[in-house]
């Protein structure tokens, strides 16, 4: 194989865990993303630093994780495991730039989510969704989360559905 063809195979993308300034990164991306790709207004983003404002705030190294990936110094994707209980853990800002999806990239951060809750002795993991949100719904079904429950309301300026999704492990 050709070393171009080798070259062009490897992700473009590192992983790696928190470091400073990375809430804010994330808060960026979802804040924009969401509004760009699905017309959410900014309460949203409100939503979202509270969120990421309260992960803080109680960071536990022991249940507590974020993991950022970086492509060309930026920010282009994420996710977090917060531990909620010593049994159970949420899962959260779950986010992959556009210019980076469909490379694995999400599967590989949500691989990374899922063995620290194993290494953690969690026995569920559960995260909240959207359900037009059709590709997170099928990787995340994909390593085995259900369904448990959903709702509808009004959120972020939108008609929405919210789903909630468990793993047992």
């Amino acid at each position: 194989m050709p070393v171009d063809a080798v070259t062009s195979l490897a992700p473009r993308w590192t992983i790696r865990t928190r470091s400073p300034g990375d809430l804010g990164q994330v808060l960026y991306l979802h804040g924009l993303l969401y509004a760009q790709e699905y017309g959410f207004d900014l309460s949203f983003e409100e939503y979202v630093a509270a969120g990421l404002a309260e992960f803080a705030a109680s960071y536990n190294p022991e249940r507590d994780r974020l993991w950022v990936a970086e492509a060309d110094g930026r920010v282009v994707g994420s996710i977090a495991i917060f531990g909620r209980t010593k049994t159970a853990a949420q899962l959260r800002w779950f986010i992959v730039h556009p210019d980076h999806r469909g490379q694995g990239l999400g599967r590989v951060l949500l691989a990374e989510a899922i063995a620290f809750c194993e290494e953690r002795a969690f026995r569920t993991v559960y995260l909240w969704t959207l359900a037009h949100l059709d590709a997170a719904r099928r990787l995340y079904e994909s390593f085995g989360f259900r369904k448990t429950e959903e709702k509808a309301h009004v959120l972020w300026g939108q008609p929405l559905t919210e789903e909630r999704y468990e793993l047992r492990l």
